[in-house]
């Protein structure tokens, strides 16, 4: 019997069984659609975090209070006077902008509309180091900062949450924490996605000054948040991180090894946290597919009650001739039929639920894309055409020695 007969057979088997074979089928097509989804959301993730932080720059150099190999209960704030010193060219001649800043989620309000925000405060080289660009009014000025001026630069979206659209917002006056603001300009929107619900565009800008003395107390009068700062060039990028070392650590009095602050480079950050999402979406897989293993386990459970139906047809072919290589082959063939067609139809199942996810991110304004490789539809292929092979060799070899004279005896 040549493979193609053997096939015909097997499949003509499976037709006889409408339901049941699709219910099998069920399993795997599950279990191959979720870990090809869970894979190309991962690799979507990991391409719009690259590409969100390329857009960034890879220039940008961020400086925190603490340690990340040490856990230190009351590390040396960061202050103004670190800021100061990073910005002296004698002794940081790679760095070319710095900007501190303090930051909190607070309040807004203006025309009866009120919800949180996350309120930064900078100096003007803020707009420096981020690319930062309105669309109307001015970022934040040194007159503002030396004045502590109550004036506050806000994003589109929180422009169109607190008046209803987004644009003609210059000089309207808002509430931060109760206190009244004037809005001296209109950042120019960025898209994409933040952390939770916030968007890139939903956020506020007031002078460091006024921060730090009506909005955000800190135990240290001086104190930050973070320095961020921004090298010239690329290439610059590690010297400007020694720069900064050597300085702090004078300034903390602090030796190698025993930093009590954190400096990252954007290339840092992206490897983080494209490490993280890898992390995820290989325990998410795994998870996934553990579906595939129950669905191949439902292909035994269904091979085996093939089996025992048909004992008297296999002991009637081998009465005829039929070999034992033949009513081996006959059910693993079906077997295998069942596992590559819920193979092909969980890939084909995965491809909408991507293209799916693309379609609602597209529609709130998020540019992600999730990608399906060709490595993971093999993957999953690959691996559904096993567990067939795996869960249908023991029915096939039960069916296989079964003796002819038992089998046709039985009822």
């Amino acid at each position: 019997m040549n493979t193609f007969q053997i096939m015909l057979e097997a499949l003509d088997s499976l037709m006889a069984n409408k339901i049941r074979s699709g219910l099998t089928i069920l399993g795997i097509v599950i279990g191959v659609a979720a870990v090809i989804a869970i894979m190309a959301l991962g690799r979507g993730a990991q391409a719009e975090i690259t590409r969100q932080l390329n857009g960034i720059g890879s220039n940008r150099i961020y400086v925190m209070s603490g340690s990340r190999d040490q856990d230190l209960r009351n590390p040396e704030p960061l202050t103004l006077g670190d800021a100061r010193a990073l910005a002296d060219p004698f002794q940081a001649p790679d760095i070319a902008a710095v900007a501190p800043m303090i930051a909190s989620d607070l309040e807004l309000a203006a025309s009866g509309e009120s919800f949180s925000v996350p309120v930064t405060g900078v100096t003007p080289e803020y707009a420096l180091v981020e690319n930062e660009q309105v669309s109307e009014g001015e970022f934040i000025t040194l007159n503002q900062l030396n004045a502590r001026s109550a004036v506050v630069v806000i994003g589109t979206e929180t422009a169109r949450k607190l008046f209803g659209r987004e644009s003609g917002v210059t000089g309207l006056t808002i509430r931060i924490a109760g206190q009244p603001f004037r809005v001296s300009g209109l950042l120019i929107p960025k898209g994409g996605a933040g952390l939770g619900s916030q968007t890139p565009d939903d956020r506020a800008f007031v002078p460091l000054s006024t921060a730090q003395a009506r909005l955000m107390q800190r135990k240290v009068h001086d104190s930050v948040d973070a320095i961020e700062t921004s090298t010239a060039s690329t290439d610059s990028v590690d010297q400007a991180v020694d720069e900064i070392s050597g300085i702090l650590r004078i300034r903390h009095r602090t030796n190698i090894g025993e930093d009590d602050f954190n400096v990252m480079t954007q290339q840092q950050m992206l490897s983080t946290d494209s490490s993280v999402v890898g992390v995820m979406t290989l325990f998410l897989g795994g998870v996934a597919a553990i579906s595939l293993l129950v669905g191949g386990i439902g292909i035994m459970n269904i091979m085996l009650v093939s089996v025992s139906e048909r004992t008297r047809e296999i002991g009637l072919r081998k009465a005829i001739g039929a070999r034992k290589p033949d009513i081996l082959a006959q059910f693993m063939s079906e077997a295998i039929l069942l596992s590559l067609s819920g193979g092909l139809i969980g890939i084909l199942l995965a491809w909408l639920i991507a293209s799916l996810v693309a379609w609602v991110a597209s529609g709130s304004g998020t540019p992600f894309q999730p990608e399906i490789g060709l490595d993971a539809v093999a993957l999953a292929t690959l691996f559904s055409m096993a567990v067939g092979l795996l869960f249908g060799l023991y029915p096939a070899y039960r069916a296989a020695n079964l003796q002819p004279v038992d089998a046709l005896r039985y009822e």
